[in-house]
């Protein structure tokens, strides 16, 4: 295997089972250094598994991981370094902050446990809070600090040893939606600004979305696909990918003697590139909009009308099927209405059945 320094994580062919469970099943991943690699999918999927492999509290049947050009777990060659020799910086769901410290001896535990001097520890706290803007803040206790603070302690913890590769073990995930929400952007602008290297493990897609330069979705200990935010809602693999994601409305499909339509309907699609004569067609919700614009056209009758700071949320059903849309339209409109939807065939996606 080769390696360099400017990868911040390798993982070969990485498998774990309990017992007959297989709980990753070839996983292969590089990030480069100064990237953020998303681990998503729903509870079960593995990434907390994996997230666990690349920190050392577990090691994989087989396979091989690599930090930063150095190999920290290869079964094969009777490799298994412990975690406090793998060099990590870890961020936690509660931030893990002892209350009865000052922001200060939080952030220079690390350092002691490494015996660093006292000069010198307190020089490297001092860069590390400076670089989350909290340099002010080092004599106050976490509780007088606000979530989004506490947040940037447990950073500064993580980067004070200036460690390879952070990881990120669903820091947002206790917040209720509307915090959360806030937060990831500034989570996100900070991670940007520190340059770091990490691995964000979360559940939710639209912080992996927006954090990540890198998305691993994963499915049954397997990566479903691992590509670029932009290429995750634009090209999605599969269609269970799609369906996490939420990237529109899946519908099945079947070709007859006059051409693709939704099963059960007599509403006539585009052509499809499939070879086989059933399929999935995903509608995604970014290209269809209310009235004509667009080449090809269906009827749907509104059903909910939600206002939204961003327009009006849109429930329809799609006219003769039992399949709904949504999708959010500058343009209001009316429940029970019966109106024009417009998309372009390109934008539409197929899968196998």
């Amino acid at each position: 295997m080769t390696s360099s320094s400017a990868t911040a994580l390798s993982i070969h062919s990485i498998s774990m089972s309990y017992g007959s469970d297989t709980v990753l099943d070839g996983i292969d991943i590089s990030l480069e250094a100064g990237k953020v690699l998303g681990l998503l999918g729903p509870s079960g999927c593995g990434k907390t598994t994996l997230l666990r492999l690349v920190s050392g509290l577990l090691l994989p049947d087989e396979g091989a991981i690599e930090i930063a050009g150095r190999v920290v777990a290869a079964p094969a060659k009777g490799i298994a370094l412990p975690p406090e020799q793998r060099g990590l910086g870890m961020v936690f769901q509660d931030y893990a902050l002892w209350p009865h410290m000052s922001v200060a001896k939080n952030v220079a535990f690390p350092l002691e446990m490494q015996r660093c001097s006292g000069a010198e520890c307190k020089e490297r706290v001092t860069k590390a809070l400076d670089r989350v803007g909290l340099g002010a803040m080092a004599e106050r206790r976490p509780s007088e600090l606000s979530g989004g603070q506490q947040q940037r302690v447990a950073i500064a913890r993580a980067i004070v040893a200036e460690p390879p590769l952070v990881l990120f073990d669903e820091p947002l995930s206790n917040l209720d939606r509307e915090l959360r929400e806030s937060m990831v952007e500034e989570l996100s602008d900070l991670v940007a600004d520190l340059n770091l290297s990490a691995v964000y493990v979360t559940h939710d897609h639209g912080e992996a979305l927006t954090l990540a330069h890198q998305v691993a979705v994963m499915r049954g200990g397997k990566i479903e696909q691992l590509a670029s935010p932009d290429e995750l809602v634009t090209n999605p693999a599969t269609v269970a990918v799609a369906d996490f994601l939420r990237l529109g409305c899946l519908l099945p499909t079947k070709r007859n003697a006059d051409g693709w339509h939704i099963e059960g309907s007599s509403m006539r699609l585009p052509d499809s590139p499939l070879s086989a004569d059933l399929g999935t067609l995903l509608v995604p919700e970014w290209a269809v909009q209310l009235g004509g614009e667009g080449p090809e056209k269906f009827k749907a009758r509104v059903l909910r009308a939600q206002t939204r700071s961003t327009g009006h949320a849109l429930t329809l059903g799609i006219e003769g099927t039992e399949h709904l849309i949504r999708l959010v339209s500058a343009r209001r409109a009316r429940i029970g209405d019966l109106i024009d939807i417009s998309y372009s065939p390109e934008e539409l996606r197929w899968f196998p059945a």
